[in-house]
């Protein structure tokens, strides 16, 4: 096993990215082996649970109130809407089942809902994650009672490239949310994007800004941008070079969050719809374990089971089993 350090200067995240692409991708392997399961990759599924209309204006998402994508806002989801999806996905192979809902903060009314949801989908003996914006302490409280596995809440990017992304909410205020997901005995989901017109400085900066938390995310998801027209990115990168990240580039960062945080998950999220077999399976090689399948990742296009299923099969990999603790659990 390799210690996990949280101690990593920039100038040596640098020095990962700057290695020969061969060189790193032994060591990614090599570490990833030492913490994981060789060949097998967890099936995770992702559904917006209550979509649009959301406060925030983060340049990527077609969900902000602000972005003119013509997504239109919705009620949150009846838990058995909920329960039907979860089940769904349980059939379709998923072990882990993530719900998002495009929100700055849940409102208190909503909290019975949510905790009736994740009580549901861990009876079912799925891992738990949610998506709701910024947490409180005592929300975040409420959700580990009712036995939520992770709580997702992205960086997306590093602190100083953050600004250009997003002004409804500092970067900090997403460190707020982490340390309170993080003390409530939660596991903490947070990972970014690529390919939003940062530098390879940024993705340093971004990568470190998750490896010297007080201890790493137990998730890692690693996004590459889906440009969306209506959205401030989406529009500002379409038909430029900058509007899709190089795959080697993509698998090198991959490759740097498996170094750098050898005990986290490290999920192959939003954007493989558009990256090639031989992308995804470097991606593999270089220490992600987790996927998101269907056809839809919240409100964009996604690779779709059969595709994964064809994947796989070429490449050797297996489904991940859901961990015993939470079947056991869920017996009970």
């Amino acid at each position: 096993m390799t210690e996990a350090r949280t101690d990593w200067t920039r100038e040596e995240i640098a020095a990962l990215f700057d290695l020969p692409f061969n060189d790193l991708m032994f060591e990614a392997q090599s570490i990833h082996r030492a913490n994981f399961p060789r060949n097998e990759v967890q099936l995770s599924t992702l559904l917006s649970i209550k979509t649009g209309g959301c406060p925030e204006d983060c340049g990527y998402c077609n969900q902000s109130a602000s972005a003119e994508s013509g997504l239109k806002a919705e009620k949150l989801m009846s838990v058995q809407a909920v329960m039907q999806a979860a089940a769904q996905a349980k059939d379709a192979g998923s072990s882990r089942f993530c719900m998002g809902a495009a929100w700055r903060n849940p409102k208190e009314r909503d909290m019975p809902a949510i905790v009736a949801m994740v009580k549901g989908v861990r009876q079912m003996g799925m891992e738990t994650c949610m998506t709701l914006g910024m947490l409180s302490e005592s929300q975040a409280k409420v959700l580990a009672d009712a036995g939520l596995d992770y709580y997702n809440h992205n960086i997306d990017t590093s602190p100083e490239h953050y600004e250009k992304v997003i002004t409804t909410r500092t970067f900090d205020d997403r460190l707020e949310t982490l340390e309170n997901v993080r003390n409530s005995g939660i596991n903490v989901c947070s990972g970014g994007i690529v390919g939003m017109g940062e530098t390879r400085e940024d993705r340093v900066g971004f990568l470190h800004a998750l490896a010297v938390l007080p201890t790493h995310p137990q998730s890692v998801p690693i996004n590459a941008l889906v440009p969306v027209k209506g959205t401030v990115l989406g529009d500002m990168l379409a038909d430029t070079p900058l509007a899709k990240i190089d795959e080697i580039e993509f698998v090198r960062t991959v490759a740097v969050a498996r170094i750098v945080m050898p005990e986290s998950m490290v999920r192959l999220s939003a954007g493989r719809e558009s990256m090639s077999d031989a992308c995804q399976a470097l991606c593999f090689m270089a220490g992600a374990n987790s996927i998101f399948t269907g056809d839809k990742l919240l409100t964009t296009a996604n690779a779709g089971d059969n595709a994964d299923a064809a994947l796989f099969a070429k490449l050797g990999v297996v489904p991940m089993q859901a961990e015993v603790k939470v079947a056991m659990e869920a017996a009970e």
